[in-house]
């Protein structure tokens, strides 16, 4: 038997998070998979505040509680999002799993999480003494740890509303659905008055959270192509030097090999 409260309001989500001990509860897709027995749950599909996609003046803001059948079929959610929740499992488990619970989850696998790291996505985190706006890259603490306090809740996914449109994106599995990532690539980039303003790469699976080198990707900045193109080989040595992967089904080296073949073709996709 299951154990747990399914509050109507974020409000009263939030006075049993704080007074109770209990885990948030989204899709479920994972935690039902888990099956943790004596754990009392905070079951959150019922919370309007949490349900909606909404927009303002720089982001799309997809509530925690949003399935990734509903993103699929919502215009204002960025292509390169869609891309990546549409390929995640089958349509059933689409149909239940959240954006907070692929959060929530703590694994560097996750499909949607790869695709906030390279977004530069920030998240709206809420309790009763107020909210936190967290860099995603900032709540990533490691494998299975998340800066999210006991009496804190995951409410909002900000994606921003421009630059990135314009992307690659890859997903390497076992076979062609229903697959858990082995290595996952999300590529970020923009050109202005013929100057780089934006190359990100995120790399996923393949560590014990999303990768991303900001410092590495500052060497391009502001480069034209031809001055990016004489920098390619040492930006991709730089990569290369600074990836130190874990085994998973497959080995590190295989994991780095596809890696570096992926960030290449993302370079060369657009020109560099």
């Amino acid at each position: 038997m299951v154990n747990g409260y399914a509050p109507d309001s974020l409000r009263e989500a939030l006075e049993l998070r704080a007074k109770y001990d209990v885990v948030p509860y989204a899709g479920g897709t994972d935690l039902m998979v888990e099956n943790r027995p004596g754990v009392t749950y905070l079951f959150l599909h019922k919370i309007p505040e949490l349900r909606r996609i909404t927009v303002d003046e720089n982001y799309v803001r997809i509530g925690a509680a949003v399935t990734f059948t509903e993103a699929l079929s919502d215009e204002r959610v960025p292509q390169l999002m869609k891309e990546a929740v549409s390929r995640i499992a089958a349509p059933a488990i689409r149909n239940a799993g959240t954006f907070g619970g692929n959060l929530g989850n703590g694994s560097a696998k996750a499909d949607s999480v790869l695709i906030e790291f390279v977004a530069d996505a920030r998240l709206r985190l809420v309790s009763l003494n107020g909210e936190r706006i967290v860099a995603v890259e900032d709540f990533y603490l490691g494998r299975k740890k998340l800066d999210l306090h006991s009496d804190e809740l995951i409410a909002e996914i900000l994606l921003p509303r421009t630059g990135l449109e314009r992307y690659s994106y890859q997903k390497v599995g076992g076979r062609n659905a229903l697959a858990i990532s082995r290595v996952s690539f999300a590529g970020v980039f923009s050109m202005e008055n013929g100057r780089i303003t934006n190359v990100a790469a995120a790399f996923g699976a393949v560590a014990d959270t999303v990768l991303r080198y900001r410092d590495i990707e500052q060497m391009l900045i502001g480069k034209t192509f031809e001055e990016a193109k004489a920098l390619k080989a040492d930006y991709l040595k730089a990569y290369a030097q600074r990836m130190v992967l874990t085994r998973g089904r497959v080995s590190a080296e295989y994991r780095k090999n596809v890696c570096m073949n992926l960030l290449n073709d993302f370079l060369t996709k657009f020109g560099i």
